[in-house]
């Protein structure tokens, strides 16, 4: 086995392991492809290189990660793990490493994670302590999350609130303190209608940029007849526009500054936060 996939299973093993404190040799198998006498020798493999790091518990018919288990292969970012675990991150041998601008980490633990996945997986109810900028004090929250969402700033966490009786996007870096699995919910996405409602956001080079510098946006977003259209989740709405560094509340005084206008904005006026 090359050196770069010898390196793969191992970096996978530790990112299931760090973040969720188990790993099974079919759930190797299911997200690699290979057969499940094939990840239960990468697994062996690994035990043997780190004879103290993982235990087998029976019971769960799993590996688990012991208190001598210390990470080589990989960052113990958060990032790194939703990013492979929501299908947004490859590891792929003799490919160069893109260079991507990263936000600043958030301060995240296993201890967290793990419960919030599983209650994710399990549609599981789970009681948190949740901290925000409107409510800066602990607050004691049930919530039933349905998906992880990276708005290209930080991860949210989108699920139903039982406080808020509805569906609200939660910053995986504003939740402290433990997380109490709970039982299953009957709640379901399916229910969360700005989750499945798709809205068409049209954007436009800023008028009053002369046709020059408006055809240079036209090209670089290939617009087409002058217009950039992008369907996203309704609940999505305002991320994308921070994305494009687009304010709908605020017109820029520099053309040069605003470069996009919002042609719709009235249509999408009921999906912008408050």
């Amino acid at each position: 086995m090359s050196n770069s996939k010898h390196h793969f299973f191992n970096w996978l093993i530790e990112l299931h392991i760090y973040w969720e404190g188990r790993i099974q040799p079919s759930q190797l198998a299911s997200v690699t492809n290979i057969s499940r006498q094939q990840a239960s020798k990468k697994l062996s493999c690994y035990r043997q290189e780190n004879p103290e790091a993982l235990s087998f518990c029976n019971k769960q018919k799993a590996y688990l990660a012991t208190a001598n288990f210390s990470p080589h292969f990989i960052s113990c970012e958060v990032g790194e793990y939703l990013r492979w675990v929501t299908g947004q991150e490859t590891q792929q041998a003799g490919i160069p490493a893109n260079l991507c601008l990263e936000p600043p980490r958030r301060s995240i633990t296993p201890e967290l994670i793990r419960p919030l996945i599983q209650a994710l997986r399990e549609q599981r109810r789970i009681e948190v302590n949740y901290v925000s900028i409107s409510n800066p004090n602990h607050e004691g929250r049930i919530i039933v999350p349905h998906h992880l969402v990276n708005t290209g700033q930080r991860w949210h966490l989108r699920a139903w609130c039982e406080k808020s009786q509805g569906y609200r996007d939660f910053v995986l870096g504003r939740f402290q303190g433990n997380a109490e699995l709970l039982d299953k919910s009957t709640v379901s996405a399916d229910d969360d209608i700005a989750w499945h409602t798709q809205v068409t956001l049209i954007f436009a080079p800023d008028p009053r940029l002369d046709k020059a510098q408006r055809q240079v946006i036209e090209f670089e977003y290939a617009m087409q007849n002058g217009q950039l259209k992008i369907v996203t989740r309704a609940c999505l709405v305002s991320y994308k526009l921070q994305l494009l560094n687009i304010n709908p509340r605020i017109y820029e005084a520099d053309a040069k500054a605003q470069q996009l206008i919002i042609v719709n904005k009235d249509d999408i006026k009921q999906w912008l936060f408050d």
